[in-house]
């Protein structure tokens, strides 16, 4: 113990240096366990989102390989593509046509007929989403955390 130390506590009575420790922690606890809490939210936000995304590309791959075909089958494939409970796919697998942009697939409706602007016809595509009602804690509704209600992914596919 170095000179510091030994002059500012040798004053205090050995008896009131005990339980230091203990009240700095009953006065902390408090807060670390909310920092945990807060940390254990996100970290569940973050899985769950993750898990909506890959439902949705789940229901876009089984669209690529079997076709627009059977809309409900896609659905059951991103409900059943991952263990985690409560994911719909809502709104349902929709077809459309589109042409490729530099921005994206720009929507044709469901008249494929009619010529891109880059000269080709349309394709076919799928649009898959998927949707999943976020959990809350015990504690999480009291902190705000900024996380949405609800986590959506969404994945298109060109299948023709």
């Amino acid at each position: 113990m170095g000179p510091a130390r030994r002059r500012r506590t040798r004053f205090l009575p050995h008896s009131a240096q005990n339980g230091t420790a203990a009240v700095e922690f009953a006065l902390l606890a408090p807060l670390l366990l909310i920092l945990l809490t807060g940390v254990i939210e996100i970290g569940m936000g973050v899985f769950q989102d993750m898990q909506v995304q890959a439902a949705a590309e789940a229901g876009a791959l089984y669209a690529a390989k079997y076709g627009s075909g059977n809309l409900t089958a896609i659905g059951l494939a991103v409900t059943n593509a991952t263990s985690t409970s409560g994911i719909t796919a809502s709104p349902a697998p929709a077809v459309f046509c589109g042409c490729p942009t530099t921005s994206g697939i720009t929507s044709q409706g469901s008249n494929c007929t009619t010529v891109c602007s880059s000269g080709k016809l349309p394709g076919t595509y799928v649009k898959v989403s998927a949707t999943i009602t976020r959990t809350e804690l015990l504690l999480t509704p009291y902190i705000s955390l900024g996380l949405p209600a609800t986590f959506t992914g969404q994945s298109v596919v060109r299948v023709q």
